[in-house]
């Protein structure tokens, strides 16, 4: 954060207190009240996100015809980051990592990290992603182990692709499903990974939609584990939909989870890269949706 938005926000503060009410304003006489005050401050300085990103597969099918023109299309509804993925030509889309990154960046986009099969060809991925200054790969998808020891072992490759990442200048995260959030044994293997992984080697990306989704507390988890969360995916989620039910993605800002309120929490607790993530459309297109999304953080307040 920048002097000059600081002196903002310190501003906003002061002027928040002079209208407190009165029994708020002398020494507060518990811890209670204290926290009444904090909080009133806190809604005074709200901020919009500086910067966002999409998940490029919430446009896959555009990305699978086009890439360059579905990527062309991102940059003008005010993105300016993207998180890759592997669509079947390599997460730089049949491209050399460096005219893609050129690419990219000539749209005024960041092309910050990307999901892929970290666990093959490990070392050329990491080197070629460095070498362009990604800021993460991402493993997307391990699926449901059938013991705790096997989430040991999955908590130990982390560790080892975290080593590689790290030595070529980026870092290395793990995105949930909702399968992270379904106890097993006796525990809860998100907190598991959280507890047995190296925080020098892996961070995590936490799909708020999936958390949500298994009946997870998102905010408690960004609390209880600060600084560990430093990506997000912001995917909304239907109104009426059954509890537990996966699909039912939909656009930001029409669905129930509360985003001015959880991304505030996630960005006191360490949050750095904000991405949109949509997978079901009703009555729009992949790109409508895309478009609908960026309009929605532009004006988010956190």
């Amino acid at each position: 954060m920048n002097k000059r938005r600081k002196f903002l926000k310190l501003g906003a503060a002061f002027t928040a207190g002079s209208f407190l009410p009165l029994q708020f304003c002398s020494s507060p006489k518990s811890e209670s009240e204290t926290a009444v005050v904090e909080e009133a401050v806190k809604e005074s300085v709200k901020e919009k996100l500086e910067s966002f990103g999409i998940q490029l597969y919430s446009v896959k099918g555009d990305m699978a015809e086009n890439a360059q023109e579905a990527i062309k299309k991102i940059a003008g509804y005010g993105y300016n980051q993207i998180e890759g993925f592997d669509g079947g030509k390599g997460i730089f889309w049949g491209m050399k990592n460096t005219d893609f990154k050129a690419f990219t960046e000539d749209l005024g986009l960041d092309f910050v990290a990307s999901h892929a099969n970290v666990f093959e060809n490990t070392e050329k991925l990491a080197a070629e992603a460095g070498e362009i200054g990604m800021k993460y790969l991402i493993a997307p998808y391990v699926g449901p182990q059938e013991s705790m020891e096997d989430w040991k072992k999955m908590a130990d490759r982390f560790n080892k692709v975290g080593e590689i990442c790290k030595s070529n200048g980026l870092r290395f995260a793990y995105h949930n499903h909702g399968y992270t959030f379904e106890e097993q044994e006796g525990q809860m293997p998100q907190d598991f990974l959280l507890e047995n992984t190296d925080p020098e080697l892996v961070d995590f990306e936490l799909d708020i939609y999936w958390a949500v989704t298994a009946g997870a507390d998102p905010e408690k988890y960004f609390e209880k584990y600060k600084n560990r969360f430093r990506l997000c995916h912001v995917k909304d989620r239907e109104k009426g939909a059954p509890a537990g039910e996966h699909n039912a993605s939909t656009v930001l800002g029409t669905g129930t989870i509360d985003y001015s309120k959880v991304l505030r929490t996630a960005k006191d607790n360490g949050m750095d890269y904000f991405i949109v993530e949509q997978e079901k459309f009703s009555g729009v297109t992949p790109m409508e949706a895309a478009e609908k999304n960026a309009a929605y953080l532009k004006a988010l307040e956190i």
